[in-house]
């Protein structure tokens, strides 16, 4: 066996004896390598790929691209599609293909928002866009239209309804919708609640003109606007009517208007809901308190009376409605002039001896036997949580969207 020459210096160029390495000795006999250092590994010179990977792809050239695509800044992504160009002839990179679409379709992006705002253009799509989400924010139910909630509650949040039919079990029925005034700043919770408030209890007569109809465990509810719809143009408030019950609802329709009563209902009823309009407008002050506000309040009833009498006496009716009608009108007078009466009165004893006795010709026999004979509801409602349009009967609330 050949054995490697000793160590020291020797010179290269000087011819040398045949040198054979040693064969490896098996793993394991001398530890954990041969006993001559760790196998050999191949190694390879720098630029050299052993197994011809393909160059990258330039980033900057895919950014050109996808910009150009969606036409979103498009100045950025011709600039970026420049850009990569020059990379990738510096680089060696791949992307040239997508680096020159992105920057075409850039440029011709930008060409078309030059246009856009040269004629108007961008305006009318963002105002489109505000458009959309505006009625994205609104409920889908208009003035008439019954509806469920996710949760069967009218309190609390909600982001949308599911229109039912009226004829069956539901949990509301709108009877009106209207936009609020604003500016872009959001009001308040306490503002938009209080005009919602106002508002849809004005509105609900209109929709609902027999209140006679309306049954004791229905109240007003509205849905607002939140901050965030208020923040994308959404101002509508829907006016519903619910059980105030919130494990009962509604079964039918409550609509009694113009398109479902005849003439004569709809004479007899706006008459009622101007005397209705004026008694709600009590003082709040008792007449010990303030004697002369309470007996101009009586004035404007005994006026009220007269006009509405007036009106009732002047309408036609058909033959099985005349009497009935002519003996509500002759209450009418009657309780006129207590209210007269009322009106002039010195003290507060005088004034609410006349005031008792002029109420009991509202809504009394006369008005059931009238009523009956046009075939409106004939159970008087009653007036323990009337609401004077403040907004202070129970049950009432609203929900947010």
């Amino acid at each position: 066996m050949s054995i490697p020459p000793p160590p020291g210096t020797h010179d290269p160029q000087q011819p040398q004896g045949p040198y054979q390495a040693p064969p490896p000795a098996p793993y394991g006999q001398y530890g954990s390598y041969p006993p001559y250092g760790p196998p050999p590994y191949q190694t390879w010179g720098q630029g050299y790929t052993p197994f011809n990977r393909p160059a990258p792809v330039n980033g900057v050239a895919i950014a050109s691209l996808v910009l150009g695509i969606l036409c979103f800044l498009p100045a950025v992504g011709l600039v970026l599609g420049v850009i990569a160009l020059v990379q990738i002839k510096k680089r060696g990179e791949r992307g040239k293909g997508m680096a020159i679409g992105g920057s075409v379709m850039s440029s011709i992006g930008l060409v078309l928002w030059v246009l856009l705002l040269a004629t108007g253009g961008a305006s009318d799509i963002w105002e489109g866009f505000k458009d959309g989400a505006r009625d994205s924010a609104s409920l889908s139910v208009s003035a008439g239209e019954c509806f469920d909630t996710p949760g069967g509650s009218l309190e609390g949040y909600t982001y949308d309804v599911d229109e039912v039919p009226c004829e069956g079990e539901h949990d509301g029925e709108v009877f009106a919708v209207f936009d609020m005034s604003g500016g872009s700043d959001y009001p308040g919770d306490s503002h938009v609640t209080d005009v919602a408030d106002d508002k849809c209890y004005s509105l609900q007569d209109s929709y609902a003109m027999d209140t006679w109809a309306v049954p004791e465990n229905v109240d007003v509810y509205y849905f607002t606007p939140t901050e965030d719809s208020w923040s994308i143009g959404d101002r509508e408030i829907t006016c519903a009517f619910g059980n105030t019950d919130e494990d009962a609802t509604l079964t039918g329709s409550l609509r009694n208007d113009r398109t479902t009563l005849d003439d004569d209902q709809l004479a007899f009823l706006e008459a009622s809901r101007a005397l209705d309009t004026t008694l709600a407008a009590e003082p709040e002050e008792y007449a010990e308190e303030d004697l002369e506000v309470n007996t101009d309040w009586a004035g404007e009833v005994d006026d009220t009376l007269g006009e509405q009498a007036g009106a009732l006496r002047g309408h036609t009716w058909p033959s099985a409605v005349e009497q009935p009608v002519a003996a509500l009108v002759k209450d009418m007078e009657a309780a006129r002039k207590e209210w007269a009466k009322a009106a002039t009165a010195d003290d507060p004893d005088t004034f609410y001896e006349h005031y008792d006795s002029g109420y009991e010709f509202i809504d009394g026999a006369t008005t059931v036997t009238a009523r009956e004979a046009l075939g409106l509801a004939t159970t008087p409602p009653s007036y323990d949580d009337y609401d004077d349009g403040s907004g202070d009967s129970t049950g009432s609330g609203g929900l947010d969207v």
